[in-house]
């Protein structure tokens, strides 16, 4: 089994963050984007794409883009509203708390909410990060019944 950083996968989410919301607000093909950001530096929220995991970039946001229809009916549940009506960045980590729940169970269900509320935090509005928590947590609760 592969070794991995746990900081490198918390900046490969960011990027993923960084990629959803373009995706989101220009509807861009998204190997454009996974290309216009990992071929230009300039570009990234990251200092760095050498502390970036890479691999695991492009499995969640491409795994995101192939599902993203599965993923928000996962969540629409706990909603208070209809998902159009969500932020963007709101949207962008719900579907990747969303993603890593269902297809990356390798990963403790706290440590994908954990991941997720820290993205919220340092992107999100003001208390989006207790929105995202409470959501997640539900979901997470949901799959586990179901696994």
């Amino acid at each position: 089994m592969a070794r991995f950083k746990p900081k490198a996968r918390t900046a490969a989410r960011k990027l993923v963050l960084q990629a959803l919301y373009q995706w989101q607000v220009t509807n861009q093909d998204i190997s454009v984007i996974e290309t216009q950001l990992l071929e230009d530096p300039d570009r990234l929220i990251i200092q760095s794409l050498s502390k970036i995991d890479v691999p695991y970039f492009k499995q969640i946001l491409n795994g995101i883009y192939q599902r993203f229809d599965e993923l928000d009916t996962a969540y629409t549940p706990w909603l208070d509203r209809a998902s159009n009506e969500l932020d963007p960045i709101e949207l962008a980590i719900l579907r990747i708390g969303s993603y890593e729940l269902k297809y990356c169970q390798d990963i403790p269900f706290k440590v994908v909410i954990n991941e997720a509320v820290e993205l919220a935090k340092g992107f999100g509005a003001e208390k989006s990060h207790k929105y995202i928590n409470g959501i997640l947590d539900q979901l997470a609760k949901k799959l586990k019944r179901t696994n």
